[in-house]
């Protein structure tokens, strides 16, 4: 991931900004990863949710995490609403996988699809990104609507995946 990013990116979108996460977004990131409703569609194994103190998170995610992913705030009106995250990073194809996830109180505001229209846009305009892939959980029909509203295709449906559960997720694939 330090290839594609060699410094933390700051990306700035008509409502959002995604930036680096410091001590002081702690409360919300403790509320966001304590939330059943946010992660009942999401992987178990995400960074976030590796270690029980919050600081500890933050304090790792730009030395060990980027190692595999680059994780962003999500930032409205000054204030921290979620996570964007970058991974899965095929140097070789130049492809990447993104994800996201909002506190309860930012759902329905059209913040996940700008999220996805920031980070696509920097992927291919600004790095050699040629491929952005996705994935949802079945049940999560919201996810869905935000990637058709920025242009992925649903290329896989119900494929099984590995999310950390005991058995594999039926999960759909979308491209861009």
């Amino acid at each position: 991931m330090k290839k594609l990013f060699p410094e933390i990116p700051c990306l700035h979108g008509e409502r959002i900004v995604l930036k680096a996460l410091t001590r002081k977004d702690a409360p919300a990131l403790r509320e966001l990863t304590e939330s059943e409703n946010v992660y009942r569609c999401l992987p178990t194994f995400l960074f976030e949710k590796r270690y029980k103190d919050i600081n500890t998170v933050i304090d790792r995610l730009y030395t060990e995490c980027l190692d595999d992913s680059l994780i962003l705030g999500v930032f409205t009106d000054g204030g921290f609403c979620g996570l964007a995250e970058l991974y899965g990073y095929r140097e070789n194809i130049a492809k990447i996988s993104i994800g996201y996830r909002l506190l309860e109180a930012y759902w329905g505001r059209g913040l996940a699809s700008e999220t996805v229209r920031v980070l696509t846009d920097h992927l291919y305009s600004r790095t050699n990104i040629g491929i952005i892939t996705a994935s949802t959980m079945l049940e999560n029909a919201a996810s869905a609507r935000v990637l058709i509203k920025n242009g992925f295709e649903l290329v896989a449906h119900a494929s099984p995946e590995d999310w950390g559960y005991p058995e594999p997720t039926p999960s759909d694939k979308w491209i861009k």
